[in-house]
């Protein structure tokens, strides 16, 4: 199909055809024809090359159900409001940088949401600030959004959501760094009361003095991520669940830099209970300390919590049945040298570590097997595994 099919909704020749067709065709032919060009015509092409040239113009366009397909490149202050249904806005021939030069769409982020479902792909998200200290690289407000392939990095908050619980956020295969404004109260992802995080496969690091991954969903997919802050950060928490809910923590590698202004690594329920069903699934994770003297693997707010812990490595001092009472087994701390190269973030066990088939079954609990399926590959991005998990911690394979 030639280029114009894609930017116009009702090309003459379109009309023309379906004619003929009607004229001519068996009705079930007609159907299949009607299908493919109604399809066709929902995909728009944006950059500069193109009649629509900006996000903030084909958001501005945009009805239910279109796909638009961007030019790889750097559109700079290009921000925009995304208010329709079932969006798909996705890169094409590389890497979108949308960089946000100053510019804040309602003062709020680079793209403010507020339709139904959208789907984003291969874009990253820079530079959002806005005087409330809230800029967001994408401010969730309702519907449902899927985050594939993207990176947020030197905004206040990478992104930030609303506290709408009919909301959805699903994340994976994403970057998240250096976003905070650095007063503890922005963070590279900040969730607020919604309905349901996912996050998986995805690179959590360096946030600006805030929470790697702040969240206060009633229910929590926390799964084969590496949240990390390395050398040089100082994050406050890696992962808080801030107002409890259901959470399920399988298969990640957290750690904590020698640099953190807090001693948690994670923390469940500070903010209090605010969800009628609160328990946390922390499970075949890499737990790391790098804080000189100190450091908190697990704190939890007492009240009516339900906490299962299996299969968990821990490196430093601390130990994870210190964060309250539940059910902990076959955790076991480890030291430096059990690692392929620590310092560089490998955290795969040597084969001397003496861990090999030390895995026990984690079980079921509301209908979900929490045994680890998958693992972590750097960077964002996982693997299916190829037979059940043999030893503790978040990496399986490639020993």
């Amino acid at each position: 199909m030639p280029s114009l099919f894609l930017q116009t909704r009702q090309p003459k020749f379109c009309t023309q055809r379906l004619r003929r067709l009607l004229a001519h065709s068996a009705p079930m032919v007609i159907m299949c024809v009607m299908a493919g060009m109604l399809h066709a015509q929902n995909i728009i092409r944006v950059g500069p090359d193109h009649a629509t040239k900006t996000l903030a113009s084909a958001a501005a366009r945009a009805v239910d159900g279109d796909t638009f397909e961007v030019e790889a490149g750097e559109y700079r202050g290009d921000v925009a409001v995304w208010d329709k249904k079932n969006i798909t806005v996705r890169a094409i021939g590389g890497r979108v940088r949308l960089i946000a030069s100053g510019m804040a769409a309602e003062g709020k982020g680079i793209w403010v949401l507020r339709g139904g479902a959208m789907t984003v792909q291969g874009i990253d998200f820079t530079g959002a600030r806005v005087p409330d200290k809230n800029g967001a690289g994408i401010r969730l407000e309702s519907g449902r959004l899927t985050v594939r392939d993207c990176s947020f990095t030197d905004n206040q908050n990478g992104i930030l959501t609303s506290n709408n619980p009919m909301v959805e956020l699903d994340i994976s295969d994403s970057e998240f760094g250096h976003n905070g404004y650095g007063d503890g109260q922005s963070h590279n992802l900040y969730v607020g009361e919604i309905a349901h995080l996912t996050v998986t496969g995805s690179y959590f690091h360096h946030a600006y003095v805030g929470h790697l991954l702040k969240s206060r969903a009633a229910l929590n997919h926390i799964l084969y991520n590496r949240l990390t802050d390395e050398i040089g950060g100082r994050a406050s928490y890696e992962l808080e669940l801030a107002s409890g809910g259901i959470a399920y923590v399988i298969g990640n590698i957290i750690g904590q830099g020698s640099q953190t202004e807090n001693p948690h690594l994670i923390s469940y329920g500070a903010e209090g209970y605010k969800w009628p069903k609160n328990e946390l699934y922390l499970i075949n994770n890499t737990l790391v300390d790098n804080r000189p003297q100190g450091g908190i693997f697990l704190r939890i707010k007492p009240g009516n919590v339900t906490v299962k812990a299996v299969n968990n490595l821990l490196v430093g001092r601390g130990k994870l049945e210190a964060g309250g009472p539940g059910d902990y087994r076959n955790n076991f701390t480890v030291d430096w040298d059990a690692f392929e190269q620590a310092s560089r973030e490998d955290y795969r066990l040597k084969r001397g570590a003496g861990l090999s088939g030390k895995v026990v079954d984690a079980g079921f609990v509301n209908g979900q097997a929490l045994m680890q399926e998958r693992e972590y590959i750097h960077p964002r991005r996982t693997q299916q595994l190829v037979a059940a998990s043999r030893h503790p911690g978040a990496l399986q394979s490639g020993r």
